[in-house]
């Protein structure tokens, strides 16, 4: 099967990241733009993306990008794509996007030219007047920035940081692509003694502990192309059981999850279960001001509540203090927070050794590393 276009949408900021797990997977011609992640691959490539993505967000098949002024251009663009090449006559493909900056801005009529387009193309390759659309869900994604038209197949449904095992929360989780992008950037080891002293509903233990044991992000859940007649159904089989055999059973790793919500702690639990974790991850009610460098090594990595989130700037600028307090420098140890407080470092005590800008959701904040 021939190459084609494949996109990966990702957090602003990590898509250095992003681009360097898609090298590691084979990905050909892998270039890392604003925002997301441009490469060619094969049939293979995008269950294999789907799969192993830690960091990015979903996987696109990328139709086309062309400039469009007119409705008559951009349904021209459209009709002109071999549709036929993934979507059966049974199948659905409804059709959603965004426009910005751009002169064709009513998102509705751009859908309903799309559609229309996909049709016209659709019944002269397949000879039949009307599409039941019943089949495997082929969801249509377009962005129009600037006049430049980009069309989009969405091969992954839900979002790739639905992993399979959260299927409930504390309040403000954090995202586990953000998770998986923390423990990369803190140079988790297969051994380490890993710590969250805030674990919440538990998502940074376990995305460390699938970190460190090699797991796949995705073997616990299905994509929406997995229901593809166009996609060889023995090529997911085939990279699952690949992705079974990379885990590395024997690796040391430990993880250790505190909070003072003894709910949260519960959660932790069931979700390393789910997760298929349980035996790397240990999880207790305790408060930070109870936290203790045990241990020749330690990686500690937390999201704290703070200001925009779950506490007033007073009780989060309390919280640092106590953290910087009992955080000690040590040598073996490394400390990792994010926090969007501009006064973090002033209130924990000293600079971080590095920085790192990332986004929650859409709140810009720092990952201050210490690990010196």
């Amino acid at each position: 099967m021939d190459n084609f276009k494949l996109v990966c949408p990702c957090l602003l900021g990590v898509e250095g990241l992003v681009a360097d797990e898609l090298r590691a997977m084979d990905a050909q011609n892998v270039e890392p733009q604003n925002g997301r992640v441009i490469f060619d691959g094969s049939d293979e490539m995008l269950v294999r993306a789907n799969l192993w993505s830690r960091y990015g967000e979903r996987v696109l098949i990328q139709m086309a990008s062309f400039r469009a002024l007119s409705f008559e251009e951009l349904f021209q663009g459209v009709k002109s794509l071999p549709w036929e090449r993934w979507i059966g006559k049974n199948d659905r493909f409804p059709v959603k996007g965004r426009s910005l900056s751009s002169k064709l801005s009513s998102v509705p009529d751009c859908q309903s030219i799309i559609k229309k387009a996909i049709v016209e193309r659709l019944k002269q390759k397949y000879h039949v007047s009307w599409f039941e659309e019943t089949g495997p869900l082929f969801q249509i994604q377009f962005l129009i920035m600037k006049d430049s038209v980009s069309i989009m197949i969405d091969t992954s449904g839900e979002g790739l940081h639905k992993r399979g095992y959260r299927a409930s929360s504390t309040e403000a989780p954090i995202k586990e692509t953000l998770a998986a992008c923390m423990v990369h950037l803190a140079r988790v080891r297969h051994d380490a003694n890993f710590i969250d002293p805030f674990c919440g509903s538990g998502t940074l233990l376990i995305e460390a502990a699938m970190y460190a044991l090699n797991i796949a992000p995705g073997l616990q859940r299905h994509f929406s192309a997995e229901r593809w007649d166009c996609i060889d159904k023995s090529l997911w089989q085939k990279e699952k059981m690949r992705a079974q055999g990379l885990v590395l059973r024997d690796a040391q790793f430990t993880a250790h999850g505190y909070d003072i919500d003894g709910a949260a702690v519960t959660l932790t639990l069931e979700n390393a279960k789910k997760a298929g974790v349980i035996s790397q991850i240990h999880a207790e009610k305790r408060g930070i001001g109870d936290f203790k460098a045990e241990g020749e090594y330690g990686c500690v990595i937390c999201n704290p509540p703070y200001g925009e989130r779950l506490l007033d700037m007073h009780q989060a600028e309390d919280l640092y203090r106590v953290m910087g307090s009992v955080f000690e420098r040590r040598h073996g140890w490394s400390y990792s927070i994010i926090s969007p407080d501009e006064t973090f470092e002033e209130c924990f005590g000293r600079k971080a050794d590095r920085r790192r800008k990332l986004y929650n959701g859409m709140i810009k904040c720092q990952y201050y590393m210490y690990f010196k």
